[in-house]
């Protein structure tokens, strides 16, 4: 019996040694048209262990992984072209991450999309009621992180902080929901943990 670790590395092993021993018996056709066979058969293999990749879209990606397993030695009729190891093994462009001083991180970066609206409004009754959705949905954002009750000043304080003093809650017809009515005793909470 030979042990896996005195076998070799396996290129991709999601497909596992087999795939690989396949691939490297093509490798050793000599016959192109016995090479392409023999690929169309590692493809329905590899589509096997991966049903959930099994898509006419997706078996340009089958044809890439053959290639990748082959080292790109393996000369066969590619149907999506031949594949380059410099396509293949290029690393996706760093992301951008924004480094916004959003003091009130714990409700979210879409409230100040939603104040920002709110400010540009020019009807004022438009205005005053989405400043009470807007009240609403931070005292919702803050209880969902902090369980206990928060006091309706600080969040009256924090939307007129957020707005620059432009958005007030200091106007007849404002309200703001109860605890229980915004995050509903039913909702699944975490489970604590057990000492």
């Amino acid at each position: 019996m030979e042990y896996p670790t005195l076998q070799g590395k396996l290129i991709m092993p999601e497909y596992g040694r087999n795939i690989q021993r396949m691939v490297e018996h093509a490798l050793t056709l000599t016959d192109r048209e016995e090479r392409n066979l023999c690929a169309a058969a590692i493809i329905k293999a590899m589509m096997q262990l991966n049903p959930e990749l099994d898509s006419s879209e997706k078996r340009h990606t089958f044809y890439d992984h053959l290639a990748m397993i082959s080292d790109f030695q393996l000369d066969i009729d590619y149907p999506y072209g031949e594949p380059q190891p410099e396509e293949l093994k290029l690393l996706p462009e760093h992301l951008q991450y924004s480094n916004s001083a959003f003091p009130f991180r714990h409700y979210g970066k879409i409230i100040q999309a939603m104040i920002a609206e709110a400010v540009k409004e020019e009807d004022e009754e438009k205005r005053l009621m989405l400043t009470i959705y807007i009240a609403n949905r931070l005292k919702y954002t803050y209880l969902v992180w902090n369980k206990n009750q928060v006091e309706d000043e600080v969040i009256m304080s924090d939307v007129e902080r957020l707005s620059k003093g432009r958005l007030t809650c200091d106007f007849e017809g404002f309200y703001l929901l109860p605890a229980n009515e915004l995050v509903p005793k039913d909702a699944p909470q975490k489970k604590k943990k057990k000492k």
